[in-house]
């Protein structure tokens, strides 16, 4: 992998936690506003809602944050299984992914 792509694909990394972060603030936000006087049902189902995509965000944070390291360590585009490349097509698809094609299958 060249020096050119890892840097295409770490700004492309550092974008998606920036959305991310904001996006998991806005949640938390939303989360914290007092509940109205409407149904409670419904307002239960919107916060359920919300804390499965936090948690899904929180998730992709994680992942994003690992791909970084492995960017400082220079190990990104190897597969964390099994020492082979990681195809620059699944990077350019899943810029964050660990594993090779066969190793995540």
């Amino acid at each position: 992998m060249n020096e050119s792509s890892v840097e295409i694909h770490e700004k492309q990394l550092r974008a998606r936690l920036d959305y991310l972060n904001a996006r998991l603030h806005r949640i938390d936000d939303a989360l914290d506003e007092p509940v109205g006087t409407g149904e409670e049902a419904v307002e239960r189902e919107d916060e359920e809602v919300l804390e499965d995509l936090g948690a899904a965000g929180l998730q992709e944070i994680r992942m994003i944050e690992a791909a970084l390291d492995r960017i400082r360590q220079g190990s990104y585009g190897t597969c964390a299984v099994c020492g082979e490349p990681i195809a620059e097509e699944r990077l350019d698809a899943v810029p964050h992914a660990a594993t090779c094609r066969d190793c995540a299958g």
